[in-house]
C-alpha cells in the first residue's frame, strides 16, 4: 500500500486555543519539584483552613491529603465536559463512519449508529478485532480527510483511568527502576519489529527531504549529515549520543566525519544491532561504541567534544529535565557543542492533541511527559546555563518520515502479523496513520535545537562565521 494521506488537508471546521493561560506553566512548576512545592501547595492552605475553622492535627493532615486528589479530580472532569461542549456527537456534512468502517460488535454499532464514534472508542474496537476500515480504504486518508466528520475527539473513562492510576505516578516518580523498566519493555520488543517500519537505515526520528518524492533513506542520511554538521564534526573528536537508538548516527558521524563515537541505550537489542550489523555495514568496527545503561550511569570521569541526543530528553521527564541539561553541560567540554532533538506538543493545544498524546503516552512512548511546548525546552536550557544557537521546527518533515514508515510497516503486514500478532500490527497502524495527521497539522512537531554553554569565553565568532552561518528552513 502506498498511502498519499500526507498529500490531503483538511482542517477541524473550529479550532479554539484551549492552552491560553498560564496553568501549564503552573503544572510545570509542580512537575519540576514534586516533593516540595505540591506539599507546600496543598499544606498551606489546609493549614490556614485549620486555623479559621478550628481544626486538629489530624483533620488539617486529612484536609492536605484530599486537596490534591480534589485538584486532580475536579481538573480531569473539567476537561472531560469541555472535551464534549467542544466536539459534539452529531454527524457532519452527511459523511457517515459506515461509509469507511465496519463495527462487528453489535452493541457498538447500535450505540453509534447515528452519531460520531468516540476516537478512543473506536480504537480499543480496532485493535481488538471489533471493528476494521472497509476493503480498500486507506486508514491514513479516513484520518486526513473524514476524521472530525465521523470521530469524537473527547476524553473517555478509559483516559481517565490512565491518568489517575498511571500517568500520574509517571509524572511524578521517574525512577531509574521505573524508567529503565519502561524503556526496555519498549525497545527491546525485537529489532525485526522496528525494521519492518523503520527500513534499512533503522532510524527512530525524522528524516529531512528536499521533496515528496524522495525515498525515507535519502531523507534519513539528509538528516545525519545534518545533526553532524550542526555539531561542527572533525577528524579526531569524540561524539557522546544520549540515547542512541541502533547507533545509526554513530556510524554515519564516524564513517564520514572520522570521529569516535559512543552512544547510550537501555536496550541491549540495540547495542547488539549496532555491533552484529550496523558497524560492519558502515566498515566502522572498533570505531563505534553503545553503553547499555540508564543515562544517570554515564560515566563521569571525561569530557566530549560533542554531545547529540536525538529524541530521548522526553523521556527524561519534566521532574528530571533541570538535572539532566546539567548533567550534560558537565561531560561537555567548554567549546563543545550540544544537539538536542525534542518533540513536543504545541502551547496552543487542541483537544484532538491532548487525546493522541494520551494515547502516545498508553501505548507507544510510556513515561515521555517531558513532550512539551517549546518555551519550556528553550527555558530549561538557558537556566541550565546553555546559549542556545539555533532552532528549527521540523515537524513537516517528520509528517512525511513517518507517512513513509506507514507504508513500509503496510507492505510488511504478513511478517508482523506471523510473529506479533494482528493486535500489535493494528496498534502500529493507528499510531503511524493518526501520527502523520498530527505532525502535518502542528497538533505535534520537533524541534532542532543547537547549544553551547553560556560562557563568555566561548568563541562564537569562530564556531559560527564561516560556509553556512545560518540555518535555513525552505
Amino acid at each position: 500500500m502506498d498511502s498519499q494521506g500526507y498529500s490531503k488537508r483538511f482542517h477541524p471546521p473550529l479550532e479554539k486555543n484551549v492552552g491560553g493561560t498560564q496553568g501549564l506553566n503552573f503544572i510545570f512548576l509542580l512537575l519540576q519539584y514534586p516533593t516540595t512545592l505540591i506539599p507546600a501547595v496543598c499544606l498551606v492552605p489546609a493549614v490556614v483552613l485549620g486555623q479559621v475553622c478550628g481544626l486538629s492535627i489530624v483533620q488539617i493532615i486529612a484536609t492536605a491529603v484530599a486537596i490534591p486528589i480534589f485538584a486532580v479530580v475536579v481538573f480531569a472532569a473539567s476537561l472531560v465536559v469541555l472535551s464534549r461542549r467542544y466536539d459534539s456527537k452529531a454527524l457532519v456534512d452527511g459523511a457517515h463512519w459506515k461509509d469507511f468502517i465496519e463495527i462487528h460488535d453489535a452493541a457498538a454499532a447500535k450505540q453509534f449508529d447515528s452519531e460520531k464514534i468516540p476516537m478512543a472508542t473506536f480504537i480499543q474496537l480496532y485493535m481488538k478485532e471489533k471493528a476494521d476500515f472497509k476493503k480498500g480504504v486507506d486508514p491514513v486518508m479516513v484520518l486526513f480527510e473524514y476524521r472530525w466528520k465521523i470521530f469524537r475527539f473527547i476524553l473517555t473513562l478509559d483516559h481517565l483511568v490512565f491518568f489517575s492510576s498511571k500517568f500520574v505516578g509517571q509524572l511524578v516518580h521517574h525512577s531509574q527502576q521505573a524508567d529503565t523498566a519502561e524503556v526496555r519493555d519498549v525497545y527491546e520488543r525485537g529489532n525485526d519489529f522496528y525494521g519492518w517500519f523503520l527500513g534499512d537505515r533503522m532510524v527512530y526520528t525524522s528524516g529531512v527531504f528536499e521533496k515528496e518524492s524522495e525515498t525515507l533513506e535519502e531523507a534519513q542520511d539528509r538528516k545525519l549529515d545534518i545533526v553532524c554538521r550542526k555539531l561542527h564534526l572533525q577528524p579526531g573528536e569524540e561524539l557522546l549520543d544520549i540515547g542512541c537508538g541502533w547507533g545509526t548516527l554513530l556510524c554515519h558521524s564516524a564513517k564520514y566525519y572520522g570521529v569516535k563515537s559512543t552512544g547510550v541505550t537501555l536496550a541491549r537489542e540495540q547495542r547488539h544491532y549496532l555491533h552484529e550489523t550496523n558497524a560492519k555495514q558502515y566498515g566502522v568496527e572498533g570505531k563505534v561504541d553503545i553503553m547499555c545503561m540508564d543515562y544517570r550511569d554515564i560515566p563521569t570521569d571525561k569530557k566530549y567534544d560533542k554531545i547529540s541526543c536525538l529524541e530521548m530528553a522526553e523521556h527524561v521527564g519534566i521532574k528530571n529535565f533541570q538535572t539532566f541539561l546539567l548533567q550534560v553541560k558537565d561531560l561537555l567540554k567548554d567549546d563543545g557543542l550540544f544537539y538536542l532533538q525534542i518533540a513536543g506538543l504545541r502551547r496552543a493545544w487542541q483537544f484532538e492533541d491532548l487525546i493522541w498524546g494520551l494515547f502516545m503516552g498508553t501505548y507507544i512512548f510510556p513515561a515521555a511527559d517531558a513532550s512539551c511546548p517549546l518555551g519550556f525546552v528553550v527555558e530549561q536550557c538557558e537556566r541550565a546555563g546553555f546559549e542556545v544557537h539555533t532552532v528549527d521546527n521540523c515537524g513537516v518533515h517528520y509528517a512525511l518520515t513517518i507517512n513513509k514508515w506507514f507504508n513500509n510497516w503496510m507492505n510488511n503486514r504478513d511478517k508482523v502479523v506471523g510473529k506479533y500478532g494482528e493486535w500489535w500490527f493494528r496498534l502500529w497502524v493507528v499510531f503511524l496513520a493518526w501520527s502523520t495527521v498530527i505532525a502535518t497539522q502542528g497538533c505535534s512537531t520537533v524541534f532542532f535545537v543547537t547549544l553551547h554553554k553560556n560562557r563568555s569565553a566561548f568563541d562564537r565568532k569562530n564556531t559560527f562565521v564561516g560556509e553556512f552561518p545560518i540555518a535555513v528552513q525552505q
